[in-house]
């Protein structure tokens, strides 16, 4: 259900919930409020192409773009490239899917610690029923500030420690330790994990890099 537990009277009041997103975002089958988990995962096992998320029995298109994909992509190698020398746990994109306390989402790129796994093995669910160390989503064009901001209550409140909110236009990220404890680190910075990843350092400039390669020109 919504933060608040009120009950959406109309589709309008459901959006607004949702955080204001585009109704062309929301699956009406099954009827909004009604949706399940088997309903997620036929959706996103289907020829459809669309990948959703499952809010308040609802499915919920994920906003997506090219853009993001590509910076999210180059986070995600960043990341491993900490990560998987020192085996400490698993990078995932945005198929990868978390069943959360009261929703199931797919981080744009996450990174989850041996030690939140069940037995600190590989998990055989489809969707794991763990909160991820860290979460960056990377902002596109259908995304609202008021669904960021629904996210990153969820994912607080699920048990994430870390969250990169990672703004393309601005080619800046916003580092949340809390819901309300956030630091703007720019393009020139120096982006750290904190204490979910001690060591961990990267240019935030990195993120964007290929956003500004082009076809090298033919001499």
């Amino acid at each position: 259900m919504s933060p608040n537990n009120a009950v959406a009277s109309t589709l309008e009041d459901h959006l607004v919930e949702l955080g204001g997103i585009a109704a062309s975002r929301v699956l009406m089958i099954p009827a909004v409020g009604t949706a399940t988990f088997a309903d997620l995962v036929a959706v996103n096992e289907s020829a459809e192409g669309r990948l959703c998320e499952l809010v308040d029995g609802t499915l919920v298109e994920k906003a997506m773009s090219y853009e993001a994909s590509v910076v999210a992509v180059t986070i995600s190698f960043i990341l491993k490239g900490f990560v998987a020398p020192q085996r400490l746990g698993l990078v995932s994109g945005a198929d990868g899917f978390f069943r959360l306390s009261s929703t199931t989402r797919g981080p744009d790129v996450a990174f989850t610690a041996w030690d939140r796994f069940p037995g600190g093995v590989f998990p055989k669910q489809l969707y794991p029923g763990v909160a991820p160390n860290l979460v960056a989503e990377v902002l596109s064009p259908g995304n609202t500030k008021a669904e960021m901001a629904r996210k990153r209550m969820e994912y607080f409140h699920a048990g994430v420690t870390l969250i990169w909110m990672v703004d393309c236009t601005h080619r800046s990220v916003a580092v949340y330790a809390s819901p309300t404890d956030v630091v703007i680190v720019g393009e020139a910075e120096a982006i750290n994990g904190g204490a979910v990843l001690p060591g961990f350092s990267a240019q935030v400039g990195d993120f964007f890099a290929d956003l500004d390669f082009g076809q090298p020109a033919v001499e």
